[in-house]
């Protein structure tokens, strides 16, 4: 059964129509003072947010659920049916391996920034 956005989502409608006044603004604005306010096409300012896992070995069970749901492949399996970090950048933070860890052996955390420190 498919259901509209309209129907699970009645405000969502307003809030389309409410940006959509607000980029039309923003680009008759520009034209007018020949200076945009909108970011550049393709060009975000955030950067990408890195994530972390962390295993807690003497918890882990080797069940093999945080391997076999992890959308990314972040963790795989070794030798033995425990679980290893295989590629830490290709996390995404989605921290499913977390929140389904049967004995709460997971953690993600952000990766803070190198270099960017504000004192």
């Amino acid at each position: 059964m498919i259901v509209s956005a309209r129907v699970v989502w009645p405000s969502m409608e307003y809030a389309v129509t409410d940006l959509r006044i607000i980029q039309e603004f923003v680009k008759r604005d520009a034209t007018v003072t020949g200076k945009s306010r909108l970011p550049a096409e393709g060009k975000s300012k955030k950067s990408k947010k890195h994530y972390d896992p962390v295993i807690i070995s003497a918890w882990c069970k080797a069940c093999g659920i945080c391997s076999e749901f992890c959308p990314k492949k972040v963790i795989g399996l070794n030798d033995m049916g425990a679980p290893v970090i295989e590629r830490p950048d290709e996390c995404i933070g989605c921290r499913f391996c977390e929140l389904h860890c049967p004995d709460f052996a997971i953690t993600v955390k952000e990766r803070k920034p190198v270099g960017n420190t504000k004192s």
